[in-house]
C-alpha cells in the first residue's frame, strides 16, 4: 500500500455548500450542528426520523428519505453505524445524486467493504473521500475531531470546508479513497482506544476486588508517565455510574472490534488482548448494555 506524507488540510476562501448528512446518532448529530454553524446548508436523514428532526431546531432541513436528503447536495456526508447499512442507504439515495458530488464516507467500514464502497461511488458517479474520524460525543460537539482522509488532491478544497466545520485536524493519508488508507489508519487508532478502555474497566475491577479504592490508584499515577486523559474519561464514567452517558456506545465498539479483528486476520497478525475487549463487550451487549458508553465493558468482570 502506498501512502502519502500527511499533510495540512488546503487553504482557501470559505464557499457555503449544500450538505446532506445521512446518519444523525451522536456523532452525525453533533457535526451536522456544526456544519450549520459554520455557514453551510444542510439536509438530514435517520433512519429514526426523530433523531433527525431534532435537528430542525438547529437549522437543518429534515428529508423524510435519503433520496430527498441529496437532492441538489454539492456533498453527501454519510455517519451511518457500519459498511453494509452505508451501501444499503447511498444506493438508496442514488436517484437524487447528480454526477460529480462529492461523497464524504466518515463511518468505519473495515476494509473487507472498502472497495464495494469505492465501486457504488463509481457506480454512481460521484467522488468518494474516505474520511473515518477519531473522537466521540463531546469533541463530535466541540467541533475538535481528527479526520483521516484519502482522497484526490481536486476535490479536497471542498472536503476541506466540510472538514474545517468539523474537525481541529485533518490527516490526509493518500488520494486514492479506494485504497483503504484512512480506514486501516483509523483500525489501527481504534485497536488502542479499545485496548484502554478494556485495561481501565480491568484495572478498577481489580482494584475493588482487591479492597484497594481506585480513586487510590487514580492518585498514585497522577500526572506521571502512566496517567493518561482518556484512562481519566473512561474511569470517570464508571466511578461516578454515568455509563448512560454515552460518548461511544459499547455496540458500535464491539463492531469495530470486529473489524479490527478480520483486519488482523488479513495481516496474519494475532490480537490476543483485542480478542479479550471484543469478548468482554459481546457480553456487556448480550446482557442490555450495548447503549451504554463503551466504557461499561467494566461490567464484563
Amino acid at each position: 500500500m502506498t501512502q502519502t506524507a500527511p499533510t495540512p488540510s488546503p487553504e482557501g476562501v470559505f464557499r457555503p455548500l449544500t450538505i446532506a448528512v445521512l446518519g444523525t446518532g451522536i456523532m452525525g448529530s453533533a457535526m451536522t450542528r456544526n456544519l450549520v454553524r459554520a455557514g453551510h446548508g444542510v439536509r438530514v436523514w435517520n433512519r429514526t426520523h426523530a433523531t433527525a428532526s431534532a435537528l430542525a431546531a438547529d437549522g437543518a432541513t429534515v428529508a423524510s428519505t435519503p433520496t430527498e436528503a441529496v437532492a441538489e447536495a454539492d456533498v453527501v456526508l454519510t455517519m451511518l453505524h457500519d459498511g453494509p447499512v452505508t451501501l444499503e442507504v447511498m444506493s438508496h439515495a442514488a436517484p437524487g445524486l447528480r454526477p460529480g458530488t462529492l461523497w464524504v464516507q466518515s463511518a468505519t467500514v473495515g476494509l473487507d467493504l472498502q472497495p464495494a464502497i469505492a465501486a457504488l461511488a463509481d457506480d454512481l458517479g460521484v467522488t468518494l473521500i474516505d474520511a473515518p474520524v477519531l473522537g466521540t460525543r463531546e469533541p463530535a460537539e466541540l467541533g475538535t475531531l481528527t479526520v483521516l482522509a484519502a482522497g484526490p488532491e481536486e476535490v479536497r478544497a471542498d472536503a476541506s470546508s466540510v472538514f474545517d466545520a468539523i474537525a481541529l485536524r485533518t490527516f490526509w493519508v493518500g488520494d486514492d479513497a479506494a485504497a483503504g488508507a484512512a480506514q486501516r489508519l483509523k483500525l489501527v487508532a481504534n485497536a488502542w482506544v479499545l485496548a484502554v478502555n478494556n485495561a481501565t474497566g480491568e484495572v478498577i475491577s481489580l482494584a475493588e476486588g482487591l479492597g484497594v479504592a481506585p480513586e487510590l490508584f487514580l492518585e498514585l499515577i497522577d500526572d506521571g508517565p502512566l496517567d493518561m486523559g482518556y484512562l481519566r474519561a473512561k474511569a470517570g464514567l464508571i466511578l461516578e455510574d454515568r455509563l448512560d452517558e454515552a460518548s461511544f456506545g459499547a455496540a458500535t465498539a464491539a463492531k469495530d472490534a470486529d473489524l479490527i479483528l478480520a483486519a488482523a486476520d488479513l495481516a496474519d497478525v494475532r490480537l490476543d488482548g483485542l480478542e479479550g475487549a471484543r469478548a468482554r463487550l459481546d457480553r456487556v451487549v448480550e446482557e442490555g448494555h450495548g447503549d451504554e458508553d463503551m466504557a461499561a465493558a467494566y461490567r464484563a468482570s
